[in-house]
């Protein structure tokens, strides 16, 4: 089980890669074919890293329909690959923590336009930390 620690070492790294491209990549399962779409939201409360995706979008469908889920961000020949299985949670104060981290959010999920934020975390999973395109380096579970 990663401690708050390796959480942060995760939030870290993911952090480290978008600011160097600006984004890091969510990649689900689209019934029986892979998904993947840039995304660059993501915020650590309390040891845990969360994710976000709008609940009109066609990753959202298919995070329902199948949960596991892949995080990838990249930094040169350097990269790490989350995976796991995701779960959302409503909870008002995690979308409030969300536009803290990330204050145009709140311009694009409101009650005005009616577009919701779903915000999730991945559970019963690991990350690698992999180095030269190939080489992990390090697994953590969580």
């Amino acid at each position: 089980m990663a401690d708050n620690a390796t959480m942060q070492e995760i939030h870290d790294y993911l952090e480290e890669c978008a600011k160097k491209t600006g984004t890091f990549y969510l990649m689900t399962v689209d019934g029986d074919k892979p998904a993947c779409r840039p995304v660059s939201f993501h915020m650590l409360v309390d040891g845990k890293e969360y994710f976000g995706v709008g609940t009109f979008k066609d990753a959202y469908k298919q995070m329902v329909a199948n949960p596991n889920v892949q995080i990838v961000g990249c930094k040169g020949a350097n990269w790490i690959r989350v995976s796991g299985t995701a779960v959302f949670d409503d909870d008002p104060a995690l979308f409030e923590k969300a536009v803290e981290t990330l204050p145009f959010l709140k311009n694009l999920y409101n009650e005005e336009n009616g577009r919701k934020m779903g915000i999730f975390r991945l559970e019963n999973g690991n990350a690698q930390f992999i180095e030269k395109m190939m080489e992990v380096v390090k697994t953590v579970e969580f």
